[in-house]
């Protein structure tokens, strides 16, 4: 069995032109960089309804849910870069997570976020970065039995850090952020090999 990690990358943010969108591109270069296989899924590619149980129990899990949930299944760690909406995470991205926590039949609980590693970013305008959004972001995936990397990384002033085609401007940042993304592939490939 391959020891490859398998990483599924995300932004919590629908916005073409997100900070997150573009700060998760670069931590997955440090993730391939390290050999990960990197998946980059666009949230905004794979809209859903808000999370109802009438809704699921008329019609079971929408086809999108299903397809954000096979992209869980196939990956073993998950790279999310999660802008801050009031201080807390932005709905379609715990409108997703809370979707894809949904058993299909003969399914585990949790059996798409079991045993996951993750590693998580934020970019916002603000000065703090998104940083209270990341708060309630880690604490809900080690609730649903994620094992969260303690690291993580913020850019505060968002719409100053990033060059027009999306680069960090400012190098030691950007080696932070490859660094986290590599760290997680290492972490998950060492887990996958049983070391």
């Amino acid at each position: 069995m391959s020891t490859q990690p398998r990483v599924l990358a995300l932004a919590g943010s629908t916005r073409t032109a997100s900070f997150n969108k573009k700060l998760v591109r670069i931590a997955m270069e440090g993730a391939a960089r390290k050999g990960a296989a990197v998946t980059y899924l666009d949230l905004r590619d794979l809209p859903l309804p808000l999370f109802d149980e009438d809704l699921e129990a008329a019609k079971g899990l929408p086809e999108n849910a299903c397809k954000l949930k096979a992209a869980f299944l196939a990956h073993d760690a998950l790279l999310i870069s999660s802008p801050e909406y009031n201080s807390s995470i932005s709905a379609v991205l715990k409108n997703a997570i809370d979707w894809v926590s949904r058993p299909a039949p003969g399914e585990a609980p949790l059996a798409c976020f079991e045993g996951k590693i993750a590693a998580l970013l934020s970019a916002s305008p603000g000065a703090l970065g998104g940083l209270r959004g990341l708060v309630h972001l880690r604490a809900i995936l080690g609730n649903i039995r994620v094992i969260v990397l303690p690291e993580q990384i913020s850019v505060s002033r968002a719409h100053e850090a990033f060059e027009p085609e999306g680069h960090l401007k400012d190098a030691k940042l950007k080696d932070s952020v490859e660094r986290l993304g590599g760290q997680l592939a290492t972490i998950t490939a060492r887990l996958r090999a049983g070391l």
